[in-house]
């Protein structure tokens, strides 16, 4: 592989931009640690013919949100005939698209908050008010509420009186054009990461987060001190097996390759609600993905350089 040169893509035009940025400068550290020749290289206007007048020998996608988690990109690396990372465009938007991710697990029969999918047009056709109204009767309260599409808990709210939300769906809508409305579950929150060997998908450690307020936001995902991390979670090992199942259930069910990390919700019963599948991890200081990988005993370089590999082989 010494001789193999790979260039990690991201920043790119989303919201998550600069979540991205640190990533890509982190996964390009670890990779050169594995003795590759890599470049960081941003997904602006300027890629396509990079991509022509440079081809990488693989692309590696850190890019969060936006193209770089909706197939854009992987629809244009596959065009170009560029070896790459990460999860084929189709597969990219079943997990992208929150409620059809939802509905495919919900139809195989893994538990999955209730939810209801509303457009903006809705409220302006039928009447905020009303609209809301048959929200709360049909979900009850407290409700969480995030776009249907998008990362890093931008946009989304939790709601505890209805009085609150009016203000909550603005916020939601200024992320995105449809509201992905949520039965509030209260539990302990696991992000379980899954990587593909071999053998076949194997789940890492699950990976406990305990945010200082009490809602897993944006400040308290990338502000240090805001967030309590426990890498495995302390979880019951039967419960721990749980959840890695449902990771596993959620990697194949919607066809994601490579890598990808599940966010669930265990109950005091034992019971995994899958919340959301991320087919670009973020791997920045705060992130989850690189702490289930040390819980593992692995590094970050040892699994995405055999990721590269996996990659130039099905090329």
């Amino acid at each position: 592989m010494s001789d193999r040169w790979v260039a990690v893509l991201a920043g790119g035009l989303s919201h998550e931009r600069e979540v991205s940025l640190r990533s890509g400068r982190r996964l390009s550290a670890a990779l050169r640690e594995t003795g590759l020749t890599v470049e960081e290289w941003d997904a602006d206007g300027a890629l396509l013919e990079r991509l022509r007048q440079h081809r990488p020998d693989a692309a590696v996608v850190a890019l969060h949100g936006g193209e770089g988690e909706n197939g854009a990109v992987q629809s244009v690396l596959e065009m170009l005939g560029v070896p790459y990372v990460g999860t084929d465009p189709r597969a990219c938007r079943r997990a992208w698209d929150k409620p059809t991710a939802k509905g495919e697990l919900a139809r195989a029969g893994l538990s999955t908050p209730d939810w209801v999918v509303l457009p903006h047009s809705t409220f302006r056709v039928l009447g905020a008010q009303a609209v809301l109204d048959a929200l709360v009767d049909r979900l009850g309260l407290p409700l969480m509420l995030k776009p249907d599409q998008g990362g890093s808990a931008l946009g989304a709210t939790v709601v505890r009186d209805a009085a609150d939300l009016p203000a909550a769906m603005v916020d939601c809508l200024a992320y995105g054009d449809t509201v992905l409305a949520e039965t509030y579950v209260a539990g302990v929150e696991v992000a379980v990461a899954v990587v593909d060997t071999a053998e076949g998908p194997l789940a890492l450690p699950a990976v406990e987060i305990q945010p200082e307020n009490g809602v897993y936001d944006y400040s308290a995902r990338y502000t240090a001190g805001l967030t309590t991390f426990h890498a495995p979670a302390r979880l019951s090992p039967e419960t721990q097996r749980t959840v890695g199942e449902l990771a596993v259930a959620a990697h194949q069910l919607l066809g994601l390759r490579d890598i990808s990390r599940t966010d669930a919700i265990v109950t005091p019963d034992g019971t995994a609600h899958f919340l959301e599948v991320n087919v670009s991890p973020g791997l920045t200081e705060t992130s989850l993905l690189p702490m289930a990988v040390e819980a593992a005993g692995r590094s970050l370089g040892e699994v995405f350089g055999t990721l590269v590999e996996r990659a130039l082989a099905r090329s």
